[in-house]
């Protein structure tokens, strides 16, 4: 089991006040000497440590977005364009259904390459250019291809990116191939991709850049700062539950780093850190069924497959870090259908919150567990949403409304308005009258409300 728990010495390694720890066997590493992402001796995963840690009032007049929290980076700037101050919406309707004290949704989408992958590169890409490389790598779902490709165009440097074949969605691929990165279509899956990243790094082809690369955690625990204080500023207290995606657990690992930084600076007491709560797709949850099974690693998964691209990852290599923060904050893990994934992503749409498939799976989880009773009335959630509507636009078009015919001319088109609009009204009525009488099985949800708007148009 990982050791992650958070000591005052200081290590001769540090430099500056920052080293890396193996968190299976403890050994320390100076921070930037040699390219290194698992530890010498036992290739357990390596965290970033600090001697000093800030409190809240480190960060007052510090601007905004990532590097606001410089004092808890490696740096105190990096290959910014900007990244990170993304909203931390309301969505009432959805609070009201699912009944809790409160719901916020951290919309990461609204970063600029359109995911919360910006934050992990601006620090990564810096990182790169600490340890002398030329060349960056990933594999990518998608997001993480978007993201290399930017950051390393601005710090004009060459970026590979190896991709599953036919399944990443074409709005992420356009986004790298514009930012010039060279894309590598793999016969393979995320998992088999990921294999070859790191086998080229080990040969000293790439710098790897993903979740694997403990300064990319760095960037990411931002999230949970930004959250934490604007939460705080809104309610005078922190929320009670995050609930978010995983893949490869990154941010839960983050996330929970980040706690554990608070509460070791004092800034925040133990039972002031949020519940993590991980939501897989169905067809992608091997960190669900570690958690279900009280197992200490998860079981690789060789077939994956979801609507939820940004999460079709069976083999997460953040789980040593992201299993001790859903257990030791008191969370739990929930796998959701697509079909509850791609409701929840219209349901967010409603609010007028656009998200990527992936991103909804948080809210379909909170749906899920609040139905269970896993989740009580009295709770302030946030839900992490992690990339935008635009990500998938196929994936959004089958979800949306469509696109209806109508002829070349005003009055036809006035018309069709009225007509649809008459017959909805209509539809909405005689449900109504309905939920009063002894008859409601006939017509309750979706199937009879579809039979009563075909028998009025019909009519009409």
């Amino acid at each position: 089991m990982a050791d992650l728990q958070l000591t005052d010495h200081v290590p001769r390694e540090a430099d500056d006040g920052v080293w890396l720890a193996c968190i299976e066997c403890g050994e320390s590493f100076a921070p930037f000497d040699d390219v290194r992402y698992t530890c010498d001796d036992c290739d357990g995963l390596l965290e970033v440590r600090y001697a000093d840690l800030p409190t809240w009032e480190d960060f007052e007049d510090e601007g905004r977005g990532v590097w606001r929290y410089h004092e808890t980076l490696p740096f105190e700037e990096g290959v910014s364009l900007p990244e990170g101050d993304t909203p931390l919406h309301r969505a009432p309707g959805i609070e009201d259904e699912v009944g809790v004290e409160s719901l916020r949704v951290k919309h990461e989408g609204m970063n600029p390459t359109g995911s919360f992958k910006d934050r992990g590169m601006t620090v990564g890409v810096r990182v790169a250019q600490a340890v002398g490389v030329d060349r960056l790598a990933c594999a990518s779902t998608g997001n993480t291809s978007a993201a290399l490709a930017a950051y390393g165009a601005r710090g004009r440097m060459e970026t590979l990116v190896l991709l599953p074949a036919g399944k990443v969605a074409a709005g992420k691929i356009a986004q790298a191939a514009l930012h010039n990165a060279r894309i590598l279509e793999v016969d393979g899956n995320f998992d088999q991709c990921l294999d070859i990243v790191q086998d080229l790094a080990q040969r000293g082809e790439a710098y790897l850049l993903n979740s694997l690369n403990p300064f990319r955690l760095e960037g990411q625990k931002t999230i949970g700062l930004e959250i934490m204080e604007e939460h705080y500023a809104d309610y005078g207290e922190y929320p009670d539950r995050i609930v978010l995606p995983v893949g490869n657990a990154g941010n839960t690992a983050a996330l929970y780093k980040c706690f554990r930084e608070l509460v070791k600076a004092g800034a925040i007491t133990e039972d002031q850190v949020p519940k993590l709560t991980g939501v897989q797709a169905e067809g992608a949850a091997p960190m669900v069924e570690a958690i279900e099974e009280g197992n200490d690693e998860t079981r690789r998964w060789e077939d994956v497959e979801t609507i939820a691209t940004a999460i079709r990852i069976g083999n997460p290599v953040n789980a040593p870090k992201a299993l001790p923060g859903i257990r030791e904050t008191g969370g739990t893990a929930v796998a959701v259908s697509d079909e509850e994934i791609t409701d929840a992503q219209r349901s967010l749409a409603g609010e007028g919150v656009g998200v990527e498939p992936a991103s909804a799976a948080s809210v379909a989880g909170l749906r899920k567990l609040r139905s269970a009773g896993e989740i009580d009335s009295d709770e302030r959630v946030v839900c992490l949403t992690t990339g935008h509507l635009l990500k998938d636009p196929d994936a959004a078009a089958k979800a949306g409304r469509k696109p209806e015919p109508v002829p070349n001319d005003t009055d036809a088109i006035l018309e069709h308005i009225d007509d649809r609009s008459s017959v909805a009204e209509t539809v909405r009525r005689q449900a109504s009258k309905a939920a009063d009488s002894p008859l409601i099985p006939l017509v309750a949800g979706g199937l009879g409300a579809a039979y009563l708007y075909r028998k009025l148009r019909s009519k009409k």
